[in-house]
């Protein structure tokens, strides 16, 4: 990515936060990069040299300044200024894909030639594959080490690294300093570890503005009754991660641009020697956390494009910093769109407690403030008949469609950052399953697989809050209208559906 630098260094002298993750400034009479905000006094212009993304600056050869921190900065946005090729690899390394195969399995999943890939993650990002993913576990790494009182041997394993001499050596490469050294230097207002048993306590960064508010009146009315809780503070819902059951919650941080991550997760498959968590899973579960809180988003950047139509602009203004509520697991949200065919928000939330209720693993212990229950797996509903599904109220034309689309996420469909709607209805031939239609694979794209330009046109909800004469508009009308909002439509429809005040609507999930 070619960045301006007179643009750049005018940021930098302003120390305006809504550059902060958009770039970092690399000093190469001191040898460190820094964050735009960083309080340091500017460095003169010709000896600065700036870069899109961490990774970039550290494999030059500069490390990260102690002062500003940039591993604590919100990140760049996945899809920022990238091609979608890069934006879905991007997705796949945060989920680890590196950290289990190599850049050849990391291309193939995409499908194109490593080389092809390396190309793009030069052009758009100045760094390879294999230097944003290692910069992404020494930066998750520090942060454990300051926010958290683990034994390195678990602050290695759960930022991914595949041993402890692999650990100490990148940490002191980019940092300068061994990690034991880094944690005496942590600063006193560090978050440590939630005391005794196995909880665990993080900071989530993200770019503000955030609106809270309308995120937990989304979620709340979807929440799956024994798997989710909302309340006005606080989202909390049960997970599974390789055999590790648990309970997750999230709230916001006081006045502090991040969010608060508590994990209690307990019973794995195959415990460590003194493990108080799975250490493996744990930057996987922080990848999977942001994402259902959409915290990679660039609110502002999303804004501005969306102001230009005066119908979105009142809303933006009244609420700034629209996100698009993400999910947990990919298949949960799957299901849940199905559940929500032609029935209101309520009435697919009922639909999924009984679905939970019946067929899903009751929590190990009984469960904690309602959460009960584990979210059916895919092994699990498709070995179910249609006709057991019936018996919960499903209609058997959608009790099928659910049936047929565990089966295929169990053997081969997996709906992963290297998917996309399109790719899931020519897999799965969607459109040849009654009850499963576009509505369905657009909401999928835009919540589970964070699609920017996800628009289900058909929903009612953005339909009447597009009427022109008191009537919902046709889809047709609100594709032609929505072509104007490309690439952020899942976000114009974020828009309209907290527009649209109907009981009934907005029929999504």
């Amino acid at each position: 990515m070619v960045l301006d630098a007179e643009r750049c260094y005018q940021a930098v002298l302003s120390r305006d936060p809504r550059f902060d993750g958009r770039f970092v400034t690399a000093v190469v009479t001191t040898g460190v990069y820094c964050r735009p905000v960083c309080p340091a006094r500017a460095p003169r212009f010709e000896n600065v040299r700036f870069f899109a993304a961490p990774a970039a600056a550290e494999a030059a050869g500069f490390r990260p300044c102690r002062r500003c921190r940039p591993e604590t900065a919100p990140g760049t946005p996945a899809w920022q200024g990238t091609s979608a090729t890069v934006s879905r690899a991007l997705r796949l390394i945060d989920e680890g894909a590196l950290d289990r195969g190599g850049i050849e399995a990391l291309a193939g999943r995409i499908g194109v030639g490593p080389r092809h890939l390396r190309r793009l993650f030069g052009a758009h990002l100045g760094a390879s594959p294999l230097a944003v993913a290692r910069t992404r576990r020494v930066h998750f790494a520090r942060r454990l080490i300051d926010e958290t009182d683990l034994p390195m041997a678990q602050v290695a394993l759960g930022a991914g690294f595949a041993s402890i001499r692999q650990f100490n050596h990148a940490m002191r490469a980019t940092f300068g300093q061994a990690p034991s050294r880094l944690r005496r230097a942590a600063a006193p207002e560090a978050l440590p570890s939630a005391g005794a048993g196995e909880g665990l306590t993080l900071r989530l960064p993200f770019r503000p503005p955030f609106d809270w508010p309308a995120m937990v009146q989304f979620l709340g009315p979807r929440a799956t009754p024994g798997v989710e809780a909302v309340d006005p503070d606080s989202y909390r819902r049960t997970i599974v991660v390789n055999g590790t059951q648990g309970v997750m919650e999230v709230r916001p941080d006081g006045g502090r641009a991040c969010l608060e991550l508590k994990l209690d997760l307990f019973r794995p498959v195959a415990p460590l020697p003194s493990a108080r968590i799975e250490p493996v899973t744990l930057i996987q579960i922080v990848e999977r956390v942001r994402r259902i809180f959409d915290l990679g988003a660039d609110p502002l950047l999303i804004a501005a494009h969306l102001s230009r139509d005066p119908r979105l602009a009142g809303t933006i203004q009244r609420h700034p910093g629209v996100r698009v509520p993400g999910t947990w697991d990919p298949f949960e949200l799957a299901v849940r769109a199905v559940l929500g065919q032609e029935v209101t928000v309520r009435g697919a939330t009922t639909l999924a407690g009984r679905l939970v209720e019946a067929f899903g693993k009751r929590l190990a212990g009984g469960g904690t403030g309602g959460l009960t229950h584990l979210f059916p797996s895919p092994e699990t509903l498709a070995e179910i008949k249609p006709s057991r599904l019936s018996k919960i109220g499903l209609p058997q034309a959608r009790a099928a469609a659910i049936c047929e689309l565990a089966a295929a996420c169990a053997k081969e469909l997996e709906l992963g950052a290297d998917s996309n709607h399109h790719d899931a209805i020519r897999r799965l031939n969607l459109t040849r399953i009654r009850g499963i239609g576009d509505w369905t694979a657009q909401i999928i794209a835009m919540r589970a697989l964070g699609e920017p330009d996800a628009f289900p046109a058909s929903d009612l909800g953005l339909r009447r809050a597009l009427a022109g004469t008191g009537r919902p508009s046709t889809p047709a009308t609100i594709i032609r209208r929505a072509e104007a909002w490309r690439p952020w439509r899942a976000y114009a429809a974020m828009i309209l559906w907290k527009e649209d005040s109907a009981p009934q609507a907005p029929r999504s999930n």
